[in-house]
């Protein structure tokens, strides 16, 4: 039975000391992107550019992001064949916001936080939807007692993984040179500037809200944060706004376990196990198991 990966040193760490500051590199990229979007998006609207935004921001969120980086890379609640698993992280990096190892620290700085009694509203999103969105797009926070990210050596190590990491943000442009090639700027501007736009806002707007009070049946003692389920948001979201459920299995690759709870990533990783390309496929520890859960209704 898989258990869930914990990749942070946290001797000494303290998850609400400290400040937020801009980061730079972040700001304008995300800014920048969206800046480009809300300008060039009306004067190249089409319908053929259209349908390619909605078809390629779902396949690559999908699949590199639910799926490749989140269920995959991060929780490792499956595995794939290298070549596989690659191209997985690789479609994952298409979606433009950060290479493997940023979002992996992104995540598990995040996840860490949230674990601890108390955390900074930076990684707990208690302030309004702006404040948290301006946060998350533009801003980092600077531990006065900082953690650690120990990123296993089958990623760190790897050329290829390295490699993205330097250069995620160029992959967009051999991505616009394809679509500019196929269908001209229009292609350009709402293949990569709506897409990447829309990707960011929507991963932490989706974030923010799983992350505030609402409809869920576990408690994952003795942390700051309990997530919660979004019914009726199951197919845009890939299964992710079963967040409750998340926050009580990471180790589980299916994330809607209940009746009724749609989940397409799974149904992807389903897809990928039944043409024997995912194996060791993660299940909900048993209760039994477990001494930090509890079930509330």
């Amino acid at each position: 039975m898989m258990e869930p990966v914990y990749r942070v040193e946290d001797k000494g760490a303290n998850p609400v000391e400290g400040y937020i500051a801009y980061d730079f590199p972040k700001l304008l990229w995300n800014l920048g992107m969206i800046t480009s979007a809300v300008v060039f998006a009306p004067l190249t609207f089409s319908a053929a550019s259209f349908v390619l935004f909605l078809v390629l921001t779902y396949v690559l969120l999908l699949i590199g992001h639910s799926a490749g980086m989140h269920r995959m890379m991060i929780h490792r609640t499956y595995e794939c064949h290298p070549i596989v698993e690659k191209l997985l992280i690789y479609i994952g990096v298409l979606v433009g916001m950060s290479g493997p190892y940023g979002i992996i620290k992104i995540h598990d700085l995040r996840d860490w936080a949230q674990r601890n009694e108390k955390c900074h509203d930076f990684f707990s999103h208690k302030r309004s939807y702006f404040v948290d969105i301006w946060w998350q797009l533009t801003s980092k926070f600077m531990f006065r007692y900082p953690p650690s990210v120990n990123i296993e050596a089958k990623y760190s190590t790897d050329h290829f993984y390295q490699w993205l990491e330097s250069t995620w943000r160029f992959h967009q442009v051999g991505l616009a040179a394809v679509l500019y090639f196929f269908g001209g700027w229009a292609f350009v501007v709402w293949g990569v500037f709506v897409r990447v736009s829309v990707s960011i806002v929507g991963h932490w707007s989706v974030t923010y809200f799983c992350h505030n009070p609402g409809p869920g049946i576990w408690r994952v003692k003795n942390t700051a944060v309990q997530a919660s389920n979004i019914p009726g948001l199951g197919v845009i979201t890939y299964g992710e706004c079963w967040h409750n459920n998340h926050h009580a299995f990471p180790e589980s690759a299916r994330i809607g376990i209940e009746p009724g709870q749609c989940d397409p990533a799974w149904r992807f990783i389903e897809c990928l196990s039944f043409f024997g390309l995912a194996k060791n496929i993660g299940k909900p520890r048993d209760l039994e198991l477990r001494d930090d859960l509890q079930k509330i209704s």
